[in-house]
């Protein structure tokens, strides 16, 4: 089943539910698959969310953070977050959530997307990301990757 036979399928932005954000997120968190991160983070950053909802909370989230301008890049946005809850996997949640994530930083005048997965990035690369060496990556963003984590970083041009 894809998430285009999902009836009906609908991404909302304006989510601001921080503790079912992180209870979604904490598998993936405890799997190492997510950044370790706290209810509070959740609360200060739920309006940078997009998810898809189930029936009693989001079956996927992706968070979209605007990065202050860095010298030499241009204006770019992070994805970051991106889960589906285990048992609604591989039914395209996670691709309508990029596909959502593209278009809101178009909308906001982006010309940039980053995102660093610690999988093998087939999802990105199927929206058209590219692997980059982090150094190529906007600094102030890619200072923050912890390298012990393995991350590999995509960015798509808008």
């Amino acid at each position: 089943m894809t998430a285009a036979a999902l009836s009906p399928v609908a991404v909302r932005t304006d989510f601001r539910d921080a503790r079912a954000l992180y209870e979604l997120s904490l598998p993936f968190i405890r799997s190492g698959a997510l950044r370790a991160r706290t209810p509070a983070d959740y609360r200060h950053a739920a309006d940078t969310f997009l998810v898809v909802r189930g029936a009693a909370a989001p079956d996927a989230c992706a968070a979209l953070r605007v990065l202050d301008p860095d010298p030499g890049h241009p204006p770019t946005g992070v994805l970051h977050n991106l889960c589906v809850r285990a048992g609604r996997q591989g039914l395209g949640l996670g691709g309508l959530l990029i596909t959502a994530v593209l278009a809101h930083a178009r909308r906001t005048a982006l010309t940039a997307v980053v995102t660093a997965t610690t999988g093998d990035g087939a999802v990105f690369r199927h929206h058209g990301f590219a692997e980059i060496p982090a150094s190529a990556a906007p600094p102030s963003w890619s200072a923050a990757l912890d390298p012990a984590r393995g991350s590999r970083v995509y960015r798509r041009l808008l």
